[in-house]
């Protein structure tokens, strides 16, 4: 799990930036959740993770709860709930790769924790981490976290109905999840303006903006298209999952002429807690 994989190598090049991408291979070193980490991870009321469900779906879900629901020993982190009844990870096996991203919304901070899910039951889920490291505070929105009340999901083929799509095109928000076939799965923050996300013909488009240069997303992508969105709406507590595949376009113009066209092949509307 050191230094970066083929595909992110690959797009750090076509992007023009694999110079600078060499001077941060080193945050990719065996994770410790010790220090500094433990001390924001025991802070923090809410992740995302990224997984497969029973049928091998990757999906990517909220998790929220009390500061102290996460939990850091070495580099062991136990999280002290799990995916619920109707959520698309709701009983998500153990003994896979798994990617979790610990945000605080309201301060701009945020850690990446990659690692392996080795024990899940209805409250708990532990996970050995194979690497962890910060991200800067581009492009977080401040948003309070809530505590939705539950509801029954709506789970469609992947058709994208109005609700669905207004909750994307007004978002300023959501999570990418994709995996690697060997090098496990990843979760990542995306933020915007509303409206830079849109709804093309039943896909989902948005546009590559500048980061960090590391490109762990794109470069997952590269290799694998599976991928997985969750767009959240705070004032609600309504949640839309999406899992399918996607696709790096590199002639779309704007800042870095780089955008992802995702498409859904299965989705889940309902709440998340």
């Amino acid at each position: 799990m050191t230094g970066f994989h083929e595909g992110e190598l690959a797009v750090q090049q076509k992007a023009g930036v694999a110079h600078d991408a060499s001077r941060l291979e080193g945050m990719l070193r065996p994770a410790s959740l010790e220090g500094g980490a433990k001390k924001f991870l025991a802070q923090r009321d809410f992740a995302a993770i990224t997984a497969r469900d029973d049928d091998g779906r990757l999906w990517t879900t909220a998790l929220s709860g009390l500061p102290g629901f996460l939990a850091s020993r070495d580099s062991t982190l136990t999280i002290g709930t799990a995916p619920g009844a109707g959520d698309p990870l709701h009983g998500v096996p153990a003994w896979q790769p798994v990617g979790v991203l610990v945000i605080d919304l309201a301060l701009r901070r945020r850690v990446r924790i990659n690692g392996e899910l080795v024990h899940s039951t209805g409250e708990e889920l532990e996970i050995a981490a194979e690497q962890a490291y910060g991200n800067c505070p581009q492009y977080i929105h401040p948003h309070e976290v809530t505590q939705p009340a539950s509801s029954l999901p709506v789970i469609t083929d992947g058709t994208l109905g109005a609700e669905q799509k207004a909750l994307i095109e007004n978002a300023d928000t959501f999570f990418l999840g994709t995996a690697h076939p060997t090098r496990g799965a990843d979760t990542s923050h995306k933020g915007g303006e509303p409206g830079f996300v849109r709804v093309e013909g039943g896909d989902v488009w948005w546009p590559d903006y500048p980061g960090n240069n590391m490109f762990n997303s794109l470069g997952n992508i590269a290799i694998d298209p599976t991928a997985s969105l969750l767009f959240l709406d705070f004032a609600t507590g309504t949640a839309l999952h999406l899992t399918g595949t996607a696709t790096i376009e590199w002639d779309a113009g704007g800042e870095t002429g780089r955008a992802v066209r995702f498409h859904p092949t299965r989705t889940v509307l309902n709440s998340w807690s």
